[in-house]
């Protein structure tokens, strides 16, 4: 019964994801940048508020007082804020596609940033998806005429988000992860929000109906993420890494049928390569997991 819990909340954490693109879509008026300060600002107060409630401040106050480890989940709450700004210029300006596109290549970055970075090595077979993958890049590029950097950066940015926090590990839990990480953008959210404000050129009020609209960024973004930590604490790594594919699917399905953006032939084939390395770098990693539990047996 816990695991089918487990499971089930896991599949809405990347359920709701998969349906951001309707709610940020009903913000095309403001810009990214304004988007991203107050989003970092209202899931600061959600945070806060959540902490207060379930009694966690000791944990969270026992985060600032590591200064290391404040300044890790820091790096972390700049490296999401960039996804986060990307996210929503591909979403709002009929980009969907390629954000689903960056999120199908984001294990391949995780993957080739261990190799990089922590010093692991690739399986054959996850060479071959990174191939594939690399290739589709490729296609897409030499039938555009143009990098998909919307693509690209979102896959690199949240590779680069993860790995920092690998680096925590689990010595912080996900609501107090999250509150740092925000709170590490309090200032320049503050500093974007008032400039805009002096210079005329905000687009929210804090005091409307469309302010009250952008609030909802402040529990939009963590409850999925609070859901997606006590998935995370129960089930297996290669489960977990199944339902990650539940996003970029919804947002190309969004993208495709809801909103009607071009997938000319060589679209097609960037993802049809995208998707095999996909799938090779998937059934490599069931088989991965599945091995050393035969041998014990």
């Amino acid at each position: 019964m816990q695991h089918l819990r487990a499971l089930g909340t896991g599949a809405s954490a990347y359920v709701l994801w998969g349906l951001f693109p309707l709610y940020f879509r009903l913000l095309a008026d403001s810009g990214p940048v304004e988007i991203v300060a107050y989003r970092a600002l209202w899931a600061l107060l959600f945070c806060l508020a959540a902490l207060a409630v379930i009694g966690r401040w000791h944990s969270f106050t026992a985060v600032l007082r590591d200064r290391r480890l404040f300044a890790t989940l820091a790096l972390a709450g700049f490296l999401v804020a960039l996804n986060w700004g990307i996210y929503v210029l591909g979403v709002t300006t009929d980009r969907t596609l390629d954000a689903s596109m960056g999120y199908f290549m984001n294990p391949l970055v995780s993957a080739l940033l261990g190799v990089l970075i922590l010093g692991e090595r690739l399986r054959p077979a996850q060479w071959l998806a990174f191939g594939f993958g690399a290739t589709a890049v490729a296609v897409l590029v030499a039938s555009f005429g143009e990098f998909p950097w919307i693509a690209v950066t979102l896959a690199i940015s949240f590779g680069f988000y993860g790995l920092v926090k690998k680096r925590v590990g689990g010595r912080v839990g996900a609501l107090e992860g999250l509150t740092a990480e925000t709170l590490a953008l309090l200032l320049p959210a503050i500093a974007v929000i008032s400039w805009l404000l002096g210079t005329g050129a905000a687009t929210v009020q804090p005091f409307s109906g469309y302010g009250g609209l952008v609030a909802l960024a402040g529990p939009i973004t963590a409850v999925p993420l609070i859901l997606f930590a006590y998935a995370a604490a129960r089930l297996n790594l290669s489960t977990i890494g199944m339902l990650q594919y539940t996003t970029p699917i919804m947002l190309f399905l969004l993208g495709w049928l809801a909103y009607g953006e071009p997938m000319p032939p060589e679209r097609w084939a960037g993802f049809v390569l995208i998707w095999i390395a996909v799938v090779i770098f998937a059934v490599d990693a069931a088989r991965a997991t599945r091995a050393p539990r035969l041998s014990r047996r």
